[in-house]
């Protein structure tokens, strides 16, 4: 269950609405790593996924380094830290000017003072000359950086469920903000499947950008019928995946903060790992492509980084090989930046089991020009989020993208009925997972109601599992329904009230298709539009001669029934 919070404060607006007359921001020294890592410890015990902010020495590191900025709120009095805040800008590829505002911490006696503000207020006057971008991961167990995100300017842009392991797994809000020439430097008219287009639209919207993305309905996904072998990068592969372009310094479809130029030694120093793909029987040192990403055993998460590829062949391939090598792992979460220019790897990644969950407008810089990236997430737990508190605006985005990661379960209960099931027939398996794409599941219990007579009709209903009854008025049964038939098409279609009341018989479970869906479906994709016709046509035919012939059968016995003897 979400709960919502009304909107926390304009576009813009830089100045906190609570006292600060006795805090002071500053970078943080050297000598106040101790303090961040007892407000760390005292806000999160010792179960914070990321530990790094316990090591002194690493502390240390991040303050004197280039990657990082690290602030500090002090008390002006007596110099007592009261919280903290960092800009990780490793986050991207250096070229990329992007930078997350994250870890932002305020010690539990010192909350309700504007000290979130204030070093959210300073981390932004740090980076707004040296970031095209900042993003920014907000919580969802509670809603306080959400409003703090929002009255700095910042706007939602997805919802990413379960990202983060803490007590246990919770899901982010993210938001983006851009600076300087960001913006006039995008390349405009990205190409997006329709899966990510209302939530590219939600986005830009919320960023005060006219949308402009355009729909591709056509884009097939890239191929399945190859075969590979798979190996974790050995050093002598290095030659051979340099001298690949593609996905390097060529059609970049995946964006990510580590590149295979940077060299082995630094790949292994980042834990980067690299999962190659090469034809069975070639040589061992001729790949065919390689899967960048990194493994964080602590969240159980995998960020998959940089795609390489030779051909077409071994794109899909690397990624169900790479889902597979996860399950095995016992990793939860995977997620990877996606060019919105790329519709193929977009739907592909769809088809692997990966969906939208946020849009990044102006994210990466290719070349000559700043690329959209569609942020895609491949859940290997159930979507079961518990309560989430949300700002208003965020509420849209949650709807959106919970909504993509509920109905994916529709396809393997279709998949495992696709020969069985008259309305796809004579649809191919990328048509067939376009209609199950707009359906949603829901489960019956025996004796449950579908849909009664003379109520308005809007869906229709695709048995996957159970029965199912048809009765008239006055209760008289007329028909029954398996495993694989339809019903409620007619009346959807003619837009006319129900004829006839159906109830399971047994626990069921159908796919729902809704007149709405349907209509954009038709309007999409006339393709499909015509073969579901047919097959809808059809199956009612169909179902009134068997009605027929049951409506015959019952009389001819009727009559053939003689009175008993002694009966009145």
């Amino acid at each position: 269950m979400a709960e919502i919070f009304p909107p926390a404060g304009g576009r813009g607006e830089t100045v906190p609405s609570f006292p600060m007359s006795n805090i002071q921001t500053r970078e943080a020294r050297e000598d106040d790593v101790d303090a961040i890592r007892e407000i760390f410890r005292g806000t999160y015990g010792e179960d914070y996924p990321f530990r790094d902010f316990y090591d002194r020495d690493w502390l240390k590191r991040a303050i004197y380094g280039d990657q990082m900025v690290m602030v500090v709120a002090e008390d002006e009095e007596d110099g007592t830290i009261l919280g903290t805040g960092s800009v990780d800008m490793d986050i991207g590829a250096q070229s990329d000017l992007v930078g997350e505002m994250g870890r932002l911490v305020v010690h539990p006696d010192a909350r309700g003072q504007g000290v979130g503000g204030a070093i959210m207020d300073h981390r932004l006057r740090l980076i707004q000359d040296r970031l095209h971008l900042a993003i920014v991961d907000n919580r969802t167990v509670h809603c306080y950086s959400q409003q703090i995100s929002r009255r700095f300017g910042l706007a939602p842009v997805g919802f990413l469920p379960l990202k983060h392991r803490f007590h246990q797994r919770e899901s982010i809000a993210t938001f983006a903000r851009h600076f300087g020439p960001a913006l006039q430097l995008r390349s405009n008219h990205p190409r997006v499947i329709p899966l990510v287009a209302s939530l590219a639209q939600l986005a830009m919207s919320h960023l005060g950008m006219t949308p402009d993305v355009v729909v591709d309905e056509s884009a097939p996904p890239y191929p399945a019928d190859a075969d590979f072998e798979f190996s974790e990068l050995e050093s002598e592969q290095m030659p051979d995946l340099l001298r690949i372009k593609r996905g390097r310094v060529q059609g970049r479809d995946v964006f990510g903060p580590i590149r295979l130029h940077y060299g082995f030694f630094k790949l292994k120093a980042r834990k980067a790992h690299y999962l190659v793909a090469r034809r069975p029987k070639a040589l061992a040192e001729s790949v065919s492509g390689a899967l960048g990403y990194l493994h964080d055993p602590a969240e159980r998460n995998i960020r998959i980084f940089e795609l390489i590829a030779a051909s077409d062949e071994a794109i899909r391939h690397l990624f169900a090989q790479l889902v597979e090598r996860a399950r095995a792992l016992g990793v939860e979460y995977i997620e990877v930046d996606v060019s919105a220019h790329g519709p193929r790897l977009q739907r592909t990644l769809v088809e692997v089991g990966f969906l939208p969950a946020a849009y990044v407008p102006a994210l990466a810089f290719h070349e000559v020009e700043r690329l959209d990236a569609v942020k895609m997430v491949r859940l290997l737990v159930p979507p079961t989020l518990g309560d989430v508190s949300l700002i208003e605006e965020v509420r849209p985005l949650f709807d959106l993208v919970m909504e993509s990661f509920r109905t994916r379960t529709v396809l393997p209960g279709i998949a495992a009925h696709m020969e069985e099931i008259a309305l796809f027939q004579g649809l191919t398996q990328e048509q067939a997972r376009r209609v199950a794409s707009g359906m949603v599941l829901r489960d019956f219990e025996p004796g449950a109601s579908l849909f009664q007579r003379e109520e308005p009709a809007a869906e229709l209903f695709l048995l996957l599992e159970g029965a199912a009854e048809v009765r008239l008025a006055g209760d008289a049964l007329v028909g029954r329904v398996a495993a694989g038939s339809t019903v409620g098409e007619n009346a959807m279609l003619s837009e006319a009230p129900h004829s006839a009341s159906v109830s399971t018989r047994t626990g069921a479970v159908a796919a729902v298709l809704t007149r709405e869906r349907l209509g954009e479906l038709v309007a999409r994709r006339p393709d499909i539009a015509v073969i579901l016709y047919r097959n809808l046509a059809v199956g009612l035919g169909e179902k009134l001669r068997r009605a027929d012939r049951d409506l015959k059968t019952r009389k001819e016995a009727a009559g053939k029934q003689e009175p008993l003897k002694g009966d009145p």
